[in-house]
């Protein structure tokens, strides 16, 4: 058989690796943007640039140099563009510019989509960015507005009404960033900024899909049963984590123990809401009590919503497990929930998820256990926090090693993309036709 060197070797990537291709691109690009000389006030790494990069473009809020001080108005709107761009979604931005150029959208980039705004079918994906596209500019918007308030009086028109822009597309993408070295710690007891910026990431993570169904819908009945389960899961989870965090923090003198009894609810409400999604924070974390350090790995690793701009497991799939569980010490076959089955194929989905994060987590923790000069607490913290792209540190991030802002930064890009994105991503799919017998185990 002759050869001829003339052949190509065409390679065809499936969505989930181009999804991963195009990330990493514009993670590179952001690096070599934020390494230009009028980028940066300081000497700011390579590494340095490239994890600032990907936590921006994986909206997640982790850095290693302070953003308002480190970073130039030039190097702060590269990762503003980056957050924007990543939150909101690459493959969205690619909708908007085919539009405006007036081309076909085919089948093949509507699987993009579908597999970027993890939806489980390509119908209505084109009217779903529009709408994505279009209320999360409004918001950010609206919200530009009211920061404004507070923050120009302060600031000044020009820097008051930058630093309400960058906290609106911050916080509406659940990044995380804010151009304080603390955070939003002197704002603990505001009510226009925690209520502002929470409405904002609480909007952000709760999902595109369900702000959509809610705008369509004229009761609570007639929601899809994804939205009854974020909605009011949000709110339970929310409230649950409020009063714990309130209890944990009331005497901690550090964290809320100082404050007026309405600073204490403002500051418990804001710490409560935010590990599930947004990643700001308004007290010391690495000052809080260690229950509350452990309540919000638990937080960060459930996550925000589906189709949102959030991290985690992501809220529905903790609440499949959890639902499941409930049926089987109940005794029953079928998952019933707001008068619907749960088909068995989203409960493998949601175990295979939960178990794939698990072991994801349990690996980088392991790895910064063995090369890095920190306790325990902090590395779970980090790991958890760059997982579900919150962003939230004790402290430890700028003190990593090498090795240890590589696998951070691994596990904030792995967040992004979701754990079965990369697993897809190297896996081949086997279609057997083959059936063999059912056989029990023993189990428990």
């Amino acid at each position: 058989m002759t050869m001829h060197l003339s052949e190509r070797r065409v390679i065809h990537l499936t969505p989930p690796q181009i999804l991963m291709a195009v990330f990493g691109f514009f993670i590179v690009l952001g690096t070599f943007f934020l390494k230009l000389p009028f980028a940066s006030t300081e000497t700011v790494s390579w590494l340095d640039a490239f994890f600032t990069a990907t936590s921006a473009m994986t909206v997640t809020g982790l850095v290693t140099v302070d953003t308002g001080t480190a970073y130039t108005l030039v190097g702060q709107i590269v990762i503003l563009l980056l957050i924007q761009i990543g939150g909101l979604g690459i493959m969205s931005f690619a909708v908007l510019i085919y539009i405006m150029l007036g081309r076909k959208i085919g089948i093949s980039e509507r699987l993009l989509i579908q597999q970027a705004l993890n939806q489980t079918s390509v119908g209505g994906i084109i009217q779903l960015v529009k709408s994505l596209m279009v209320f999360s500019l409004v918001m950010e918007g609206i919200a530009v507005v009211f920061l404004a308030f507070r923050w120009v009086p302060e600031y000044g028109v020009a820097k008051g009404l930058y630093y309400s822009l960058f906290h609106s597309i911050s916080a509406f993408n659940n990044a995380g960033f804010a151009l304080w070295p603390d955070g939003l710690n002197r704002f603990v007891s505001d009510p226009i900024i925690n209520s502002v910026i929470s409405m904002l990431f609480i909007l952000g993570g709760i999902g595109f899909t369900v702000l959509i169904d809610l705008k369509k819908s004229k009761t609570f009945k007639e929601l899809t049963l994804h939205s009854k389960l974020m909605i009011v899961g949000t709110i339970v989870i929310n409230a649950v984590a409020f009063i714990l965090i309130l209890l944990f923090e009331y005497n901690n003198t550090a964290t809320l123990g100082k404050l007026s009894v309405a600073g204490k609810i403002w500051g418990a409400y804001f710490q409560a809401v935010s590990p599930r999604t947004a990643g700001f924070n308004s007290v010391d974390i690495g000052s809080m009590e260690e229950p509350s350090i452990f309540f919000m790995i638990f937080l960060m690793f459930i996550g925000a919503g589906s189709a949102s701009t959030g991290g985690g497991i992501k809220l529905t799939t903790f609440l499949a497990m959890v639902l499941s569980v409930i049926t089987f010490l109940k005794g029953r076959d079928n998952i019933i929930i707001f008068r619907k089955t749960l088909p068995l194929l989203i409960i493998i989905k949601a175990l295979a998820i939960t178990v794939i994060s698990f072991l994801f987590i349990f690996a980088a923790v392991m790895a910064l256990e063995l090369t890095q000069d920190l306790d325990f607490l902090p590395i779970l913290f980090e790991v958890v926090s760059a997982f579900g792209t919150v962003g939230l540190s004790m402290g430890i991030t700028a003190k990593l090693t090498f090795f240890g802002k590589i696998v951070i930064i691994f596990i904030m890009f792995l967040g992004k993309i979701g754990p079965l994105t990369l697993a897809f991503a190297f896996a081949k799919k086997e279609n057997s036709k083959i059936r063999y017998p059912k056989e029990d185990i023993l189990t428990g």
